[in-house]
């Protein structure tokens, strides 16, 4: 007996000298003897024959779910999505697709493309590819037919809107590279506009470009660089986007992780290009990672003003690693900090479900000239800004595709249209626009509407119908009258959405930017301070702490 206690003393005493993570080390090689083991007691004695590959793809998934969304295991089969998804590169013919009832259709082809060069339209039905009927085929099923190597070509059967033939075409793929930069030019008061919806190889090199080209052919005095709803890509270009805006050697970023080589300083590269001239970054919900950074970098060195609304915060930097036959995991190794020493991580996850860090936790840091910027919930811009909302029947034009039908229609009556920042829709489109909704049958549900029939649902239950169903009738009668109001009611908001729809169509994704900031009101905010250097000057020198700078 004495000779156990002692046996469990030196064992103890063994594992309490060993470091935490050697002990972890070994809670992990017990973990995946146990596995290895269950899944070979299945194997030998499972009354059926088991499926090893979908069991281990099941644990691995369950596994993950315990740690933050963006760490992932991408099997063999799947490396080709993540590759593309990774570079923005992929051989195809250059379009975007929408299932719309049995087909799938073509939803706006790419400038420069397959699609485009063979005369393929927004509207436009794939009725089949290869000789192979594409009739109730998803979205990612007629991707992945529509997707192959560079230089391969594809037949496809095509129904042009409006037309009652097929038309069949063969069509050559092509490497596809979605533009970094879709739109750059002027907007108001010598201001330059550069939109950047990601942060793909190159990315910094074509906002360089465009913002050279700007300075030097439009004389601009200021620049707004827009990155809304951008969710971000690669580090390396965030780092060199601040760079043209910041001196050679500036920290932008620093990576914090476990391991030693994961902690990395990633300063300015090269020498800057306008150190000067006043900036104004648009923001949103939707703004992330390498968006956070060049905003968050711009903010801390005050270098610029940010405007609009709370980024999304995401401040963990994630590598990919090699795993045996193929695949690989996509794993969070770090996170960062921007160049006040702030993290702008807005959730924790314990055990997978998100925890967002309350505004009473977060922690006060200071710009470079001492203004109070906070941690813990992504950057908060210098101008806050209400987002649009658009009215419920506006998003129900939207998402039932009566906006993209008639600017499919407009465009078999309309050869050419103005300039993208020129184009209006007149109240004459607007009315012809209405009837098509009326001959289409367009009806749409509000919460309104549904808050009626529920207390109909309710009445009726406990007994009141009879003595509440006139007057719920006549509410109902009476909101329907009102419902036939709302497209008047909303005339300049439908407006603009039929504007960039229709521009979209004949100047692809240049117009469709283009015509979308024209009554933009962050837009118009931005224009309004970098139009003003003392307005400028003051947001970024103000307030201050007095105290010593963090």
């Amino acid at each position: 007996m004495r000779k156990n206690i002692l046996l469990l003393g030196f064992v103890f005493i063994a594992f309490t000298g060993l470091r935490a993570q050697d002990y972890n080390n070994f809670k992990v090689a017990k973990g995946i003897e146990i596995f290895s083991s269950v899944m070979n007691q299945l194997n030998l004695n499972y009354v059926d024959t088991i499926q090893p590959v979908k069991l281990t793809q099941t644990a691995i998934e369950q596994m993950l779910a315990h740690m933050d969304p963006y760490t992932i295991y991408v099997p063999a089969k799947n490396m080709a999505d993540f590759n593309l998804m990774l570079s923005g590169v992929y051989g195809g013919i250059g379009a975007m697709i929408q299932k719309q009832g049995d087909y799938v259709v073509i939803t706006e082809p790419y400038k420069g493309f397959p699609a485009q060069k063979a005369g393929l339209k927004a509207g436009d039905k794939i009725i089949a590819i290869n000789g192979k009927s594409a009739k109730g085929l998803s979205s990612l099923a007629v991707s992945k037919l529509l997707k192959g190597n560079p230089g391969s070509s594809l037949k496809m059967t095509i129904r042009h809107y409006g037309a009652k033939k097929d038309t069949t075409l063969t069509l050559e793929r092509q490497q596809i590279k979605i533009p970094n930069v879709p739109y750059y030019g002027v907007v108001k008061n010598h201001i330059g506009y550069i939109r950047l919806n990601q942060f793909n190889p190159n990315a910094a090199n074509d906002v360089r470009n465009a913002f050279l080209d700007l300075k030097e052919n439009d004389d601009i005095k200021g620049v707004i660089i827009d990155l809304r709803d951008n969710g971000g890509g690669l580090l390396n270009e965030a780092v060199k986007i601040a760079n043209i805006f910041v001196k050679k050697g500036q920290t932008i970023v620093t990576t914090k992780g476990k391991i030693a080589a994961n902690d990395i300083v990633y300063k300015t590269p090269g020498p800057v290009i306008d150190r000067k001239i006043p900036l104004a970054i648009l923001v949103n919900g939707n703004t992330a990672s390498a968006s956070e950074i060049v905003s968050g970098s711009m903010q801390d060195l005050d270098r610029g003003v940010i405007i609009g609304q709370r980024t999304f915060g995401k401040g963990l930097v994630q590598n990919t690693v090699p795993i045996p036959y193929g695949g690989k995991l996509k794993i969070t190794i770090a996170k960062y900090y921007i160049p006040s020493g702030r993290c702008i991580q807005a959730l924790e996850y314990k055990n997978g479900r998100p925890v967002r860090v309350p505004d009473s936790l977060t922690h006060a840091f200071k710009t470079a000239d001492g203004r109070i910027v906070r941690d813990g919930g992504g950057i908060q811009p210098d101008i806050v800004m209400k987002p649009q909302v658009f009215s419920q029947v506006s998003a129900d034009l939207y998402a039932q595709n009566y906006i993209f039908d008639f600017a499919n229609e407009f465009c078999l009556h309309h050869k050419t249209i103005p300039a993208p920042t020129k184009f209006r829709i007149s109240d004459s489109t607007f009315n012809q626009f209405k009837a098509f909704v009326l001959k289409k049958g367009f009806s749409y549900k509000t919460e309104t509407g549904e808050l009626i029939d529920r207390l109909k649902q309710s009445a009726k239950r406990e007994d009141y119908l009879k003595a509440l169903e006139p007057t719920i009738d006549t509410l109902k009668k009476e909101l329907e009258q009102e419902k036939k109001q709302d497209i008047d009611k909303h005339k300049n908001e439908i407006k603009e959405m039929l504007r960039v729809e229709i521009a979209t169509r004949y100047y692809y994704q240049s117009g469709k930017t283009a015509s979308s900031i024209i009554n933009d009101k962050e837009v118009e905010k931005a224009v309004s301070i970098l139009s003003n250097k003392e307005k400028y000057d003051a947001i970024l020198s103000g307030p201050k702490d007095s105290k010593k700078k963090k």
